[in-house]
């Protein structure tokens, strides 16, 4: 469908066992790494058993829990890819997290963050808090690959960043720091996933075309989509209002197609296929 592989870096476990598989098979991506809490690992790996070309697996637990560390290195050395989503009402220098790093830097795999301040819906909490101070933990943190995703991280595409709503619009002011920083640290990658990322690569295309191409080694695609059949079925941003742009479709399509426009067959493949697929180890 895409004129290569696809692969799904941000594809959260489902209740069903099968609705992973009809997601990816309908919005035409190979394969995918299922976003699994430690205490789904079971039956996220017998998804993987039952189509092992199609998907590998994550593993995330909340980095307070005394055990924490020993919970992620057993699921890592059990075959787990990746840490994350670490979506958690934490600073991102937190002594918790802290220890998810290290742990990061000993097993060798990336460490996938939820950056959000703005509430999706009353009551909601800010998750991994404090990004502008975050280029300290990435250089703190020389061994750990870190991964960025979600609102605040993609509002910070631009250097204006606006306090009153989680996706900004219209054009972007040149200087952000998720922009600088993914120029100045070799570890830090980005997550296009979610309305947030297709949000931060649509809103002003011609500055998203050079972004693309600058960052083209550190751009990771991932759907984050909840429609149940890839092609947009079932509720979609139900809980996310500001999102309603992308009600109804499947996210995963949209930003695809959106990188199809935006940049050349040679850096898509990058983005959606090599860049996962070196950074995860699969």
């Amino acid at each position: 469908m895409w004129g290569g592989p696809v692969l799904d870096t941000h594809l959260h476990l489902r209740r069903d066992p099968d609705a992973c598989f009809t997601h990816i098979k309908g919005c035409g991506v190979t394969k995918a790494v299922l976003l699994t809490r430690a205490s789904d690992e079971g039956k996220a790996k017998e998804e993987i058993k039952r189509r092992p070309d199609s998907f590998v697996r994550s593993v995330a637990t909340d980095p307070a829990e005394v055990d924490a560390a020993k919970v992620l290195k057993n699921a890592i050395s059990g075959g787990a890819v990746s840490i994350g989503e670490l979506k958690y009402h934490l600073a991102l220098d937190s002594s918790e997290m802290r220890r998810v790093y290290d742990v990061s830097a000993e097993m060798q795999v990336p460490v996938l963050l939820h950056i959000q301040n703005f509430p999706h819906f009353p009551g909601e909490l800010p998750y991994n808090t404090g990004y502008t101070q975050f280029d300290k933990v990435v250089r703190a943190y020389p061994k750990t690959n870190f991964i960025g995703h979600a609102d605040l991280f993609w509002a910070h595409i631009s250097a204006d960043v606006p306090t009153d709503r989680g996706y900004p619009s219209g054009p972007i002011k040149p200087g952000g720091l998720t922009d600088k920083w993914l120029s100045e640290f070799p570890n830090l990658y980005a997550d296009i996933s979610a309305y947030s990322g297709n949000n931060a690569l649509s809103r002003d295309t011609d500055f998203s075309r050079d972004f693309i191409v600058r960052h083209q080694s550190k751009l990771i695609f991932g759907s984050d989509c909840s429609c149940i059949d890839g092609k947009g079925a079932g509720i979609s941003q139900g809980r996310n209002p500001e999102a309603n742009r992308l009600a109804g479709k499947c996210v995963a399509r949209a930003t695809l197609g959106l990188l199809k426009q935006l940049t050349s067959p040679e850096v898509f493949r990058k983005v959606t296929w090599e860049n996962g697929t070196r950074l995860f180890k699969i």
